[in-house]
């Protein structure tokens, strides 16, 4: 469940900073923005991150109503992640962050 708004920042950009406060979440929404994954396609697509702060980022983006984590009760347990519609509304603040770092790979590399 979302954080209540006694919890949140008075500011809106600190806000969205707090839900997506590092790099390992902003990655898990741009692996996740394209569809559902499991927690090993996840852990392979973000390469060095442990097993244990992708876990703790995974619960917190949970939490924090971003996503929805489903476990199927199969041997072994298949657990999958998927955005919720909350999740979703940050794909425009994703799309700025791609396009300001093509342009400034661009204008550095250029």
């Amino acid at each position: 469940m979302p954080a209540t708004g006694k919890e949140l920042p008075a500011c809106p950009v600190e806000t969205t900073l707090t839900l997506i406060s590092n790099k390992w979440k902003v990655l898990i929404l741009r692996d996740l923005l394209t569809g559902t994954k499991r927690f090993g396609e996840l852990k392979k697509s973000l390469g060095s991150v442990s097993q244990k702060v992708l876990t703790t980022q995974l619960r917190q983006m949970e939490d924090s109503g971003l996503l929805i984590r489903t476990v199927y009760p199969e041997v072994p347990p298949r657990v999958e992640y998927t955005l919720t519609e909350l999740g979703n509304s940050l794909k425009p603040v994703l799309d700025a962050m791609w396009n300001w770092g093509e342009g400034y790979q661009a204008k550095v590399l250029g």
